[in-house]
């Protein structure tokens, strides 16, 4: 039997920073370049009980972890080990990987006893646009799924969430696998809640911190205003394997702990892009170290507490306004004036906080784009800023899209630099289960 299962990109267009704050909402777009997982069954000889799981990310080098697995004592859950396997390389670890497989197999084993949870070969693949591509890379490659030629570690981010939309999707594609559908369905509101839960979770985990969560809830939601839950609901899982783990990860995945319980407000009503618009991402080719910037920026937020909460309160009222625009549809020169609002208030919060959160350099590139190309709405520098992409609201017409390509081409020649319109847009749907047969070509 195989499953698949895949989830969007996210482009925050409005709310970064504030987002870490229950008391302010974020919009975040969904993105149509996703992240797919095919589940496979493996076949063993008759008699031959395996607990073996294998990873394989065929796009990059040296990108297969084999995993053994186990019930552990107390309710610990599942237990998972890497595995050395058929290679001799020294073994790279993927975090993210580990830990949603720890993680979701843990919860399936509260539901299913653990002799169900068979062996599985499982394949992650990435649509283009999650990394930068060398200068000469055909923009339209006729391949979804390009073989970026290099280690997972050494490949550019281009800073869509892939880190999120790999544990939703990987997630997803667990549960979709070993659980019936009368207990979980990625199409029904109890699916997607749990799945957002477990994702969470894993995903909080992998990183070693609790995130504000916006880019796992739009890989399973979508599109959506968001305003985050409160960090202490995940600070009491404690370690995988630990005693009471299964238990604790059971209660906050179904939120059946009344301690505990999920505050997270996701809002799809109203959410929408403008018929005859876009939004496009602009890969600049130059990451960014979010997390050391989020850091600056709330040291900031402490030392000026007023002076800080008149900033974000006045930004907060720019995003909203924003997203009025963008659900009622307005003029070309009324978004110019609503982004403009935006970037000037996320200016001087850099400005106050010491933080390139839309350095020089992209506000010239942003300046000039809206102002050089007519179909160009406005943008703003995603999420936490930095070097690393850029979003437009732009007209979507062959023309404009050409003139924005043609205007790219012109300012990195002009500029040494990189700069190339991505083929992801904006849209609206979360997870979604896949037709498994379309990546058996592609799966050895």
């Amino acid at each position: 039997m195989s499953t698949a299962v895949s989830a969007p990109g996210k482009v925050f267009l409005a709310g970064g920073y504030l987002v870490l704050d229950r008391a302010y909402t974020a919009l975040v777009f969904g993105l149509s370049a996703r992240i797919h997982i095919l589940v496979k069954d493996i076949e063993s000889s008759s008699g031959v009980q395996l607990s073996e799981i294998v990873v394989q990310s065929p796009q990059f080098r040296d990108a297969t972890w084999t995993y053994g697995y186990h019930l552990a004592e107390d309710q610990g859950g599942i237990q998972v080990t890497q595995l050395q396997g058929a290679s001799t390389a020294t073994l790279s670890r993927n975090p993210f990987v580990e830990t949603a497989l720890t993680y979701a197999l843990t919860y399936i084993s509260t539901i299913l006893p653990s002799p169900h949870i068979k062996p599985t070969s499982i394949t992650i693949l990435a649509d283009n646009d999650y990394y930068s591509q060398p200068a000469n890379t055909p923009k339209n490659a006729s391949h979804q799924f390009i073989d970026f030629g290099v280690r997972l570690q050494d490949a550019h981010k281009t800073g869509l969430g892939s880190s999120a939309a790999l544990v939703t999707s990987f997630t997803g594609a667990l549960l979709s696998h070993y659980l019936p559908e009368s207990l979980f369905s990625l199409s029904s509101d109890p699916g997607r809640s749990i799945l957002h839960n477990l994702s969470q979770a894993s995903h909080c985990a992998a990183q070693g911190k609790v995130g504000s969560g916006f880019d796992v809830a739009t890989a399973v939601y979508g599109t959506c205003v968001y305003r985050r839950f409160s960090p202490s609901i995940l600070s009491s899982l404690g370690d995988s394997g630990s005693s009471g783990f299964a238990t604790r990860v059971k209660a906050i995945v179904e939120d059946t702990d009344a301690s505990l319980k999920w505050d997270t407000e996701i809002s799809k009503r109203g959410v929408t892009i403008p018929p005859g618009m876009a939004l496009v991402m602009c890969d600049v080719d130059c990451g960014s170290e979010t997390v050391g910037m989020v850091k600056q920026v709330l040291a900031w937020k402490k030392a000026d507490p007023e002076g800080s909460k008149k900033l974000w309160d006045d930004l907060q009222a720019c995003n909203e306004t924003l997203a009025k625009k963008l659900t009622a549809g307005a003029e070309i020169g009324e978004f110019r004036e609503a982004f403009g609002e935006i970037r000037g208030r996320i200016r001087e919060m850099g400005d106050r906080s010491g933080v390139p959160i839309e350095p020089k350099e992209q506000t010239e590139l942003l300046d000039a784009v809206t102002e050089g190309v007519e179909g160009v709405a406005g943008g703003v520098v995603p999420g936490a800023g930095g070097y690393d992409a850029i979003v437009l609201l732009v007209k979507d017409d062959k023309e404009t899209m050409l003139a924005i390509e043609e205007f790219l081409v012109r300012w990195s020649k002009e500029k040494g630099s990189n700069v190339k319109l991505l083929g992801t847009r904006g849209e609206l749907e979360g997870a979604r289960k896949e037709d498994a047969s379309k990546y058996e070509s592609l799966v050895k």
